[in-house]
């Protein structure tokens, strides 16, 4: 006799609730009622080894079809009776799952669910859902519940021969791409894959007369064994690597792995991995997938695992990692910070066990490694202290340094005369070669810092390591780099000095977002005559602007670069002798009369200095503004001749365009410029 009722809800919006906001995707509902299935066969097998089923397991194979406009998942589990619809079913949130555990929670670690409203989320695709039920229990009834999403329910009699669930669900209008066989695949691919019992979903097929057709085998779509409810004794490496596989079919095989196998304080499983990483960090995140029970949840970790970690690809099962009702997402527990410090210690000892025991290996992968290890270092202060030991520093060599190898290896001989060891790098071996030559040169060595961390890794050391320094090799002169005792002095007067910055300034190209300084140096007469070096600081700001939104500003700052002049060498010393020779008849006078206005506004400003503003007459103001006048003028005279020796000198051209090419920065026209004159030059 078929009995009527209402579903045992507090609320008549109970079902748009569930539709559109219990869920964050309606594709989740195929999960849970796999789930469901799944559970359900559990609990079967649980009173079986309990020894209160009597009965014959038999295939406990989960099965999937598609009948019209119905999709029917059908297993062969626990059943349910009337009354255990009405109160697992009717009652909405009572939990059946989590009445079963606490009563068999010896027994019962495979259940999955544990909200009771998983059920309700076939009413997010359907416009009716049908349970087609017979309890395993000795002499039940088969019983069928009918409900069209609202909340009034229908529950009588049928025929079932066999114990387990039908549950049916009649797909509405609006969600037809659910009765597509291709679609289901798919969703049984990303949630179901690696469930702990079989799932068929059609059969499987063979090529015959031209074409695929179905044999009578069914098509299991789930491996029930994946590798990581294995013992790590039972698997060997190709196993980790098929795997792998399975999980980033189109990624190249991992560096190494970690089986996690954890029971107490927690339950936890699974196996990370270590991929290939070379730049791009935000390509690389969140392919760790979460399991509970084998069931997919999600592939979102940052709240189980450090920011860093989620670099690491792999899997991780725990039934003890709080979700939410939907299992979407995470929320707050204990459980959450000792699993993800777990996990951070697990792998920063087999990192270190990798350093210890094979370190020609750990250097072979390192350029791998290097950015997931810098990212666990600037993001996981604990993790640094641990990493600290095996982290790798690498010259332009190719050998490899800890950082107590380095600073031993360097500390003689790159210590400046404060006491501080400097540390030089290159971003760049083949554009920075000249520099990188110069500092070996000088006995010094030169470590590769190329990678997208490593400007932020620079900072941290500096900040960890005491009286150190980093700076690029490009960024000065070597000597002014590592400064020691004695310094060479620039031989020449201030008028040369001036005179020889204006006709190389007269000179420099106009680039857009670049600006150039003119700086006189002596650097023996053995080293590069002119070179471009660039300011560490602002270098620096700017490179960690492109990662830092609050320090954009840097990032709109023009490049500032030095165009260094080495007064030692015989081309800038033949430069000056020519133009004193070229300039001196016209260049003199002007000279003499900008020191004699200069005396003269040194002495009107000293005189206006020791009054108050109100003091100072209008004939004095005057004065000094005709004074002003008169210097910009014999400046510009002064610019204006030097610029017209410079323009006629190919020499001039010839080293700035030397130093841009060193650079990177000739191209175009100037550097079709550059090619001619160097004919001609050789030619001459």
């Amino acid at each position: 006799m078929a009995t009527q009722g209402n579903i045992g809800v507090t609320s008549e919006n109970i079902f748009p609730i569930i539709k559109k906001f219990l869920y964050s995707d309606n594709e989740i509902f195929l999960r849970e009622m796999v789930s469901n299935a799944i559970d359900a066969t559990q609990k079967l097998k649980t009173l079986s080894s309990v020894g209160e089923f009597k009965g014959e397991l038999g295939d406990l194979t989960i099965r999937i079809k598609i009948e019209g406009k119905k999709l029917i998942i059908s297993d062969r589990g626990i059943g349910m009776t009337a009354e255990e619809i009405d109160k697992y079913i009717n009652q909405i949130a009572f939990s059946g799952a989590e009445e079963f555990v606490e009563k068999y929670k010896k027994d019962a670690a495979a259940i999955i669910g544990h909200f009771g409203l998983g059920f309700y989320s076939a009413f997010m695709v359907a416009k009716k859902v049908e349970i087609v039920t017979k309890s395993c229990i000795e002499g039940s009834t088969a019983v069928q519940w009918s409900c069209e999403g609202t909340p009034a329910y229908e529950l009588k009699e049928t025929k079932k021969t066999d114990r387990g669930t039908d549950i049916i669900i009649h797909i509405d209008d609006e969600n037809k791409d659910f009765l597509e066989k291709t679609k289901i695949q798919t969703l049984l691919n990303k949630y179901c894959r690696f469930l702990p019992l079989p799932i068929a979903f059609g059969k499987k097929q063979e090529w015959k007369d031209g074409k695929y057709v179905d044999t009578d085998e069914d098509l299991i779509i789930n491996d029930t064994q994946p590798a990581w409810v294995r013992k790590p004794t039972d698997l060997q490496e190709e196993a980790y690597r098929t795997f792998y596989r399975d999980l980033y079919p189109m990624s190249d095989d991992p560096l190494f792995w970690i089986h996690l196998n954890v029971d107490y304080p927690f339950n936890l499983t699974g196996i990370l991995y270590f991929p290939r990483i070379k730049s791009n960090i935000d390509l690389n995140r969140n392919k760790i997938q979460l399991f509970c029970n084998q069931v997919f949840v999600t592939d979102s970790v940052e709240g189980i695992v450090p920011e860093f970690l989620t670099l690491l690809h792999g899997v991780l099962d725990s039934p003890d990692i709080p979700l939410n009702v939907s299992r979407s997402y995470l929320q707050s527990d204990s459980n959450v910070k000792k699993i993800s410090t777990h996990i951070t210690k697990k792998v920063a000892d087999r990192l270190e066990e990798i350093f210890k025991s094979d370190r020609p290996q750990f250097e072979e992968k390192w350029d791998s490694l290097k950015l997931f290890i810098q990212y666990g270092m600037l993001s996981d202060e604990k993790f640094y202290e641990r990493a600290i030991k095996f982290a790798l520093l690498k010259d332009v060599d190719g050998a490899y340094f800890t950082q107590d190898e380095y600073r031993k290896l360097i500390s003689s001989e790159q210590t400046d005369k404060d006491g501080t060891l400097i540390y030089l790098y290159t971003t760049s071996k083949n554009d920075q070669y000249s520099y990188i030559q110069s500092a070996k040169d000088k006995g010094y060595s030169v470590l590769v810092m190329d990678s997208q961390l490593d400007v932020h890794a620079i900072s941290q050391y500096e900040q960890k390591l005491e009286k150190a320094r980093f700076v690029r090799v490009d960024s000065d002169t070597i000597d002014k780099l590592i400064r020691k005792e004695e310094v060479n002095q620039v031989q020449l007067d201030e008028n040369k000095q001036t005179a020889l910055k204006e006709i190389f300034k007269s000179q420099l190209p106009a680039m857009e977002k670049l600006e150039f300084q003119v700086i006189i140096d002596a650097l023996g007469e053995q080293a590069s005559p002119v070179m471009l070096t660039q300011s560490e600081y602002m270098r620096r700001m700017r490179e960690m602007s492109s990662l830092q939104p609050g320090m954009s500003f840097y990032g709109e700052l023009p490049d500032s670069y030095n165009l260094v002049l080495n007064t030692d060498h015989p081309l800038v010393k033949s430069i000056v002798i020519d133009y004193e020779s070229n300039c001196a008849d016209s260049l003199s006078p002007v000279q003499a009369d900008i020191k004699g206005w200069e005396a003269r506004q040194a002495d009107l400003r000293e005189v206006q200095n020791k009054k108050k503003t109100d003091e100072i007459t209008e004939t004095e103001k005057e004065d000094l503004a005709h004074t002003n006048k008169t210097l910009d003028e014999l400046r510009e005279r002064q610019t204006a001749i030097l610029s017209v020796y410079a323009t006629g000198n190919p020499g001039v051209s010839q080293l700035i365009d030397l130093a841009l090419l060193g650079n990177g920065l000739l191209k175009g026209e100037a550097l079709s410029r550059f090619i001619k004159r160097s004919v001609e030059i050789m030619n001459v």
